[in-house]
């Protein structure tokens, strides 16, 4: 079976991009889950990556579960235990790992984004997209219910009220829309899509690697902690910052009015 991540590397900036257009960069009935969770293991022990960037090879950003692969089913003799297991054991690793993710995470997104694949462009931090891409909750109109966590991700991207009205309907919307809705934080020219990527994820990269790291835990603990919760965690963090050679760095930098030149 083809490999479904390619991975390229520039320096601090990794960019993973889903090499399976032929499926449509489908996440189910291929091995697709394995190697996101083998790369997300990897990126967290490599401490020379700081950011990272999800792209897809063809007209398609995902298309999700691979619906021709749904038929077994209803053809096999899968008990609904059997079929809660493989969910447990399959994709629903895919969220554990990316959005648990240290690294900050940029999806580009080329195109459609469908089910599943909206549901990975939100466990990423910042959706770009392409003015071509659409987005879609559609699991309803397979006669499915969001099995990745969606239903978990969608409302704190874009909100209660517009996560059900696209969950109840399973209709898309487009770029245009994902901007208005906060689901997209910029649009842009389909041949702008990846350099205006990585054009981010150098902003983000020339900042220190464990600071950033840090900062994204502490937005992610925002998500579900107490005010206070989040206090007591991000007092911890900063003793941490204040004693690394990268906060030494960027306050000699500033006093001495010159860039700062951060290691790690």
């Amino acid at each position: 079976m083809a490999t479904f991540l390619k991975s390229e590397r520039d320096g601090a900036i990794l960019t993973l991009t889903m090499n399976q257009p032929a499926t449509r960069n489908a996440l189910t009935g291929n091995s697709a889950v394995d190697e996101f969770v083998q790369a997300c293991a990897a990126i967290t022990t490599d401490r020379s990556i700081r950011v990272v960037i999800l792209a897809a090879e063809g007209p398609v950003f995902s298309s999700g579960g691979n619906v021709k692969d749904m038929q077994r089913f209803f053809t096999q003799d899968m008990s609904p235990e059997l079929i809660r297991d493989e969910y447990r054991n399959g994709i629903q690793r895919l969220p554990k790992a990316l959005f648990n993710l240290d690294v900050p995470v940029i999806a580009a997104v080329n195109g459609p984004a469908i089910g599943a694949g909206l549901d990975l462009a939100c466990m990423c931090d910042i959706r770009i997209a392409s003015d071509k891409a659409t987005f879609a909750e559609s699991f309803v109109k397979v006669g499915i219910v969001p099995g990745d966590g969606g239903a978990w991700l969608l409302p704190r991207v874009v909100g209660m009220s517009k996560a059900a009205e696209m969950a109840f309907t399973g209709e898309g919307i487009s770029a245009q829309e994902a901007l208005a809705c906060g689901l997209v934080s910029r649009v842009v020219a389909p041949e702008s899509l990846m350099d205006e990527a990585r054009a981010l994820a150098r902003k983000i990269a020339a900042n220190p690697g464990g600071v950033l790291r840090m900062t994204k835990r502490l937005l992610r603990e925002g998500q579900n902690s107490s005010l206070d919760s989040l206090l007591e965690i991000s007092a911890g963090f900063q003793a941490i910052a204040h004693k690394t050679a990268a906060h030494k760095e960027a306050v000699m930098a500033f006093v001495e009015k010159r860039a700062p030149k951060f290691s790690e």
